[in-house]
């Protein structure tokens, strides 16, 4: 893609536009914002290809954080509101692709948050799967910022190990 092979940005388009649109789809509500935002993310991407670092990670993680990222801009600019969740369901993270290739990983990272203790899965899922920030994340759950970014690190760094344990029990 980064030499300007159009098929190459079609590949890239079938593999994670699905992945991108579910994720878009959940943080602005609205299946047209979501489409012109992964529409908008593919044109970005193949303007800047060249930018992408494989040291960095993989070219489906560049592209769901720019989406994710453009999508969270999206939401607090147009100050919009997203309904409460339990955050036990998720199962609707499965939405997340058709791909049947991935539902190992997808009911893996289920499984993974579900062992996290509550308070850790919550923030989770609120500032990863709703967008929301530390500070409306702290106010959604009446939590000071600072434990909201606690908790956040927390979780993170135990998915981190655990993630990699499972690697290395892969090898």
């Amino acid at each position: 893609m980064a030499r300007g092979d159009a098929g190459a940005i079609a590949r890239l388009y079938d593999r994670h536009a699905p992945v991108m649109l579910a994720l878009a789809r959940r943080i602005l509500g609205g299946q047209a914002d979501a489409e012109d935002l992964v529409h908008d993310v593919f044109i970005e991407a193949w303007r800047h290809a060249a930018d992408y670092d494989p040291d960095r990670g993989t070219v489906k993680a560049w592209l769901v954080l720019r989406t994710r990222s453009r999508a969270v801009d999206i939401r607090r600019s147009a100050a919009r509101t997203m309904v409460d969740h339990d955050s036990r369901e998720l199962a609707r993270l499965s939405a997340w692709s058709e791909d049947a290739a991935l539902a190992p990983d997808r009911q893996r990272v289920r499984q993974l948050i579900q062992s996290l203790p509550k308070e850790q899965s919550d923030v989770l899922l609120l500032g990863y799967f709703e967008g929301l920030s530390s500070t409306e994340i702290a106010e959604r759950i009446s939590a000071p910022v600072g434990t909201v970014k606690s908790r956040i690190a927390s979780a993170l760094s135990r998915l981190r190990a655990l993630l990699g344990a499972q690697r290395e029990r892969d090898r």
